[in-house]
């Protein structure tokens, strides 16, 4: 995990091995039998993320914790060696289809461990939360994350969790499953589908405009400090379910009606337009409806988790494992290496202050005006550190100086 705590490019996103004196191809060698040894199981990998999951909830949440689940395609349409490589969507988009689960804190936002992960190949799908961890059968998005839903609320955490889904999950016949387990679910919601509102039924988007809005707070959109109103009502969700029609014409389906409330969250301009409007459904009462508005809000944080994995951190679509289980088993060991980044950017205290300050000038990154620093500045100095650590460790001073003399040799 240690060698993964830097910060790749797409021209070495292979292991980075830490200067000791043992040699690079060692470490990838190492590397190569962890990945290919049956033994290592996700099962066995995804251990640390729960444990951290469990601790962070226990101690960085509340009342509740925030369980955001998405998905992002992993494009490796250039790997040949990736033969389980499959189309998602258009012809150029080749690759693997990623499912992750993110705890965040219901205080802070900030994000404590993914719980959760699911990789989709041409042969199957590879997952944490799976009784086996290969399945040949891959369900669609929202029939699988019900599914891991149901698997994470065993793990009986401290705090009730709240799932948080985008637009996607506004479906009613999903909607009612999870009712029916009793899981606690926020969710964006699509302007037409109608809903019971005042005895009658019309879309969300009239719905919202029938509303009082409240100022609440000033928000970052687009680099820019706007306000943030928010309103809200109690609704009821009465129509019929549509299951989905790609393979076979499927009858709606009726069911019982879903009381829940509908929280309205507009970013307006001074001059009162409206910038950004996100219509939210969720079953969860007892919580300010400012609050529910600040959770969603807060779901772009595993946008910013997929944005490490990717450019900003770790280059995944660059790795040349060259299957989806490798990929998948690599994931993992990244993920605790986000871990450990998240826990240094969330620590409140002198110590940790002072310790981002010095990761930020070891990384040699500049900050943007009013920022202190970002996850993937910390990883780029946090390598740097190690390293250093390593170099002190494996050589002595005396080694040190005569490297340091020949150096200088070339520099003058």
């Amino acid at each position: 995990m240690a060698e993964h705590l830097n910060a790749t490019d797409t021209l070495s996103a292979g292991l980075r091995a830490l200067p000791n004196k043992s040699t690079s191809f060692a470490s990838t060698q190492a590397a190569w039998r962890f990945y290919k040894n049956d033994r290592v199981t996700l099962t066995k990998l995804h251990e640390p993320l729960l444990i951290a999951a469990h601790k962070g909830i226990a101690t960085q949440c509340s009342h509740y914790a925030l369980c955001v689940h998405d998905w992002s395609r992993l494009n490796y349409r250039k790997h040949d060696s990736k033969l389980d490589k499959y189309q998602i969507t258009h012809e150029t988009d080749v690759g693997y289809d990623l499912q992750s689960s993110l705890i965040l804190s219901d205080q802070t936002g900030q994000p404590l461990a993914p719980v959760a992960q699911r990789l989709v190949t041409a042969n199957g799908s590879y997952s944490t939360y799976h009784e086996h961890e290969f399945s040949e059968t891959v369900e669609n998005h929202l029939d699988e994350v019900t599914h891991c839903i149901g698997q994470l609320e065993q793990h009986k955490f401290v705090k009730p969790l709240v799932h948080i889904i985008d637009r996607e999950a506004d479906s009613v016949g999903h909607m009612r499953q999870w009712e029916a387990n009793n899981y606690l679910w926020l969710t964006r919601a699509k302007k037409t589908p109608s809903v019971e509102f005042q005895g009658q039924s019309m879309p969300c988007a009239q719905v919202a405009d029938a509303l009082c809005f409240e100022k609440i707070r000033q928000v970052d959109y687009h680099g820019k400090r706007q306000w943030q109103w928010v309103a809200e009502t109690p609704i009821r969700i009465t129509r019929a379910a549509k299951p989905s029609q790609k393979k076979q014409k499927k009858p709606s389906v009726s069911g019982e009606p879903i009381d829940a409330r509908l929280v309205v969250s507009r970013i307006l301009s001074n001059e009162g337009d409206i910038l950004a409007e996100w219509l939210l459904m969720t079953n969860v009462m007892a919580v300010e409806a400012s609050e529910i508005a600040l959770w969603y809000y807060w779901r772009w944080q595993i946008e910013c988790f997929f944005k490490l994995l990717k450019k900003a951190g770790h280059d995944l679509e660059s790795w040349q494992q060259e299957t989806g289980l490798a990929i998948a088993k690599r994931l993992l060991v990244v993920c605790m290496a986000c871990v450990v980044v998240w826990e240094i950017a969330a620590a409140k205290s002198e110590k940790a202050d002072a310790l981002r300050t010095f990761l930020i000038k070891l990384s040699g990154r500049q900050m943007a005006w009013g920022k202190s620093f970002t996850n993937p500045a910390l990883l780029a100095g946090l390598w740097v550190f190690l390293s250093m650590q390593e170099v002190l460790n494996c050589y002595s001073p005396e080694e040190l100086a005569t490297l340091q003399e020949t150096a200088q040799d070339f520099l003058m």
